[in-house]
């Protein structure tokens, strides 16, 4: 073998060493970049656990008061639906009570004011039968 060709096989052998070098270097990096990683996000979980916790705990609380407020609702429309029936009943007795006695009184009104027109025209057909009629007195007028 020829001194260039031993060169040769030198040079590759120093770049496989330093190729292999590199790729350890690389593995052990990335090993360590994955304890890291792996440090952070159990960090990560420990820190936001109780902050799920607390979430899960308020989306119980929000389901409860939206619970009771629906159920709070619902006692308010039959409150006022029953006291809106009621306002119906009352309106409609009171109603029967002052419209009915009115309407007889408006009755009796009418009739007491036919009663005295006719008496009225009654009195006056009388007076004009029994005072003379202005032809008979014409007839007695001398002048």
């Amino acid at each position: 073998m020829s001194s260039a060709a031993v060169a040769f096989l030198g040079a590759i052998a120093v770049a496989t060493v330093v190729m292999a070098l590199i790729q350890v270097g690389a593995v052990i990096y990335a090993a360590r970049l994955a304890k890291r990683m792996e440090a952070l996000v159990g960090r990560l979980e420990r820190d936001v656990q109780p902050m799920i916790e607390r979430l899960t705990a308020m989306s119980g609380e929000a389901a409860r008061a939206a619970t009771l407020t629906a159920q709070q609702v619902e006692r308010v429309d039959r409150t006022l639906n029953l006291l809106g029936s009621r306002v119906d009943r009352a309106v409609d007795g009171a109603q029967r009570a002052l419209v009915r006695p009115a309407r007889e009184g408006a009755a009796l009104a009418a009739a007491l004011r036919a009663t005295v027109v006719t008496l009225r025209e009654l009195r006056k057909r009388r007076r004009e039968a029994s005072s003379p009629r202005a032809e008979d007195e014409d007839a007695l007028f001398i002048g």
